[in-house]
């Protein structure tokens, strides 16, 4: 595992903690047992050896332009939430980052396999150039109607923020099922259970279908799993 140090750049929108209030989870089931500090760190570790090649084999293969080479951080500044999220630095050199707070509530290692797996599919789906495109085009847009209805230049400012916060969310949940549809894929192939591993979703707030949320409601990714391992089994 090479590089375990915090990052501060431009992060695609966190994926595995809930950002948006929604109602607590169903209670359908108990959870599966919470791990120990010790437990936690060595499957996390043992996580990284097995999927990081898988993922980059996968990179390699679906977008051979893309750097592959994957750098797994993790987050270790006290009070930070439960969160994974995918990032690339200057260079375009992919990062994807863990809170300690995520590797303590991870239940098993295929919770933490198919977390790995959904933030690599980010890189390899190209999300964050994407997301940064239509942000762009929201911002012009919304400058451009700001300006039309006569707003002042504070005004039209105000309209090319919200026009890039609405561009980037438009497609946000389309971006996390592709995640999970790829992250299940590697996953799976790292040798670990998808379907065990998406459990995570009972245990947090499901946001529902909300217009323009960042993320999709926890039943329609618990099916996308399900459905591509349906096909991979």
């Amino acid at each position: 595992m090479r590089s375990l140090f915090v990052l501060a750049l431009f992060a695609l929108s966190a994926c595995v903690a809930t950002v948006e209030d929604g109602p607590p989870p169903a209670a359908s089931q108990p959870p599966p047992p919470a791990v120990s500090a010790d437990v936690a760190a060595r499957n996390f570790v043992e996580v990284v050896r097995r999927v990081e090649p898988v993922a980059e084999r996968v990179c390699r293969a679906e977008a051979p332009r893309l750097d592959c080479d994957f750098r797994i951080a993790v987050d270790d500044r006290p009070g930070q939430p439960a969160n994974a999220f995918q990032t690339v630095d200057g260079q375009g050199r992919p990062y994807i980052v863990f809170t300690l707070a995520l590797i303590a509530d991870a239940r098993n290692s295929d919770e933490l396999a198919f977390v790995l797996g959904h933030e690599a599919a980010h890189h390899i789906a190209a999300h964050i150039p994407k997301l940064q495109q239509n942000a762009l085009g929201g911002a012009m847009l919304g400058g451009l109607l700001a300006a039309t209805l006569g707003a002042d230049s504070r005004g039209i400012e105000a309209g090319q923020d919200l026009g890039a916060t609405l561009g980037a969310r438009r497609y946000s949940k389309e971006f996390e099922l592709e995640a999970d549809a790829l992250g299940t894929v590697i996953a799976h192939r790292a040798g670990y259970d998808p379907l065990r591993g998406a459990a995570f979703f009972a245990r947090i707030p499901d946001p529902g279908d909300r217009f323009l949320g960042t993320h999709p409601p926890n039943a329609a990714r618990m099916d996308t799993v399900r459905r591509v391992m349906a096909r991979l089994e």
